[in-house]
């Protein structure tokens, strides 16, 4: 499945009103550990069609990084039936990330 650029007008039709578990990377285009982090969020994307990945560019859309209180990037939250069920900052691997959801 492809990664979602999220934006605040669409948060509520991708996230909100999804019918599968959200993964969203909050994530910045200068910050280096972010960069680290990209493609294992991109595998977890590819790998696994019950999970909707999305990506939010904390530069563009502070709204949404300031709901979710985003106070260090990367920071993935994983959201199911709309609500946050868990969330982690920093360069994670692809099991942590994915452990989110247990």
């Amino acid at each position: 499945m492809k990664v979602l650029a999220l934006s605040k007008n669409d948060y509520e039709k991708e996230v909100l009103n999804s019918d599968k578990p959200v993964l969203i990377d909050f994530w910045a285009p200068w910050c280096g550990p972010c960069r680290m982090m990209s493609p294992i969020v991109d595998e977890i994307a590819e790998e696994n069609e019950g999970i909707k990945v999305c990506k939010v560019n904390v530069d563009e859309e502070q709204d949404l990084a300031m709901q979710f209180n985003v106070m260090s990037i990367p920071t993935l939250v994983a959201i199911k039936n709309a609500k946050v069920v868990n969330s982690v900052v920093g360069v994670k691997s692809k099991e942590e990330v994915l452990n989110l959801f247990k």
